[in-house]
């Protein structure tokens, strides 16, 4: 893999965080209650943070060390709700954060396996494994905020 593809799939990478940062956004304008926006606001610095680390990838390159075994709560699997039908409670938030994450690590790890190339098998390998380090997070908050009677 030449530079210029490398770069091309970092750059796809990115525009999925943008869409994510813009998704937590765009909830922020319909959030009602203070506590709600802070969360957005929290969630779409993540997002932004994800970016600053794939433009770390595009430096450093990918490395299969870099890439963690991340446990599987499964929740999201199991929830079966629609979370483009979901208003904007706590509970909703936290089912459309990891909805999204489950869906960029399913993409990414689908994409490790359809490119025969080591170096970007490695590159969307790391990048699924630091969205299931994501999706791990809320789902923590989903079951703690379950776990307290909600």
């Amino acid at each position: 893999m030449n530079k210029q593809e490398f770069n091309e799939l970092l750059d796809f990478a990115i525009d999925r965080e943008k869409e994510a940062v813009e998704f937590y956004r765009s909830l922020q304008k319909e959030a009602k209650f203070g506590d709600q926006i802070q969360m957005l606001k929290e969630l779409e610095a993540m997002e932004m943070g994800h970016i600053v680390v794939i433009e770390k990838i595009r430096v450093t390159g990918a490395k299969p060390e870099d890439i963690q075994r991340t446990p599987n709560l499964m929740i999201s699997e199991y929830i079966t709700a629609d979370p483009e039908t979901l208003d904007l409670t706590y509970q909703s938030i936290l089912i459309k954060a990891m909805k999204r994450e489950e869906s960029s690590f399913k993409l990414y790890s689908e994409m490790s396996v359809k490119f025969p190339d080591a170096e970007i098998s490695t590159l969307f390998r790391r990048l699924a494994s630091d969205e299931a380090k994501h999706k791990l997070l809320f789902e923590k908050l989903y079951d703690d905020w379950m776990s307290a009677g909600n």
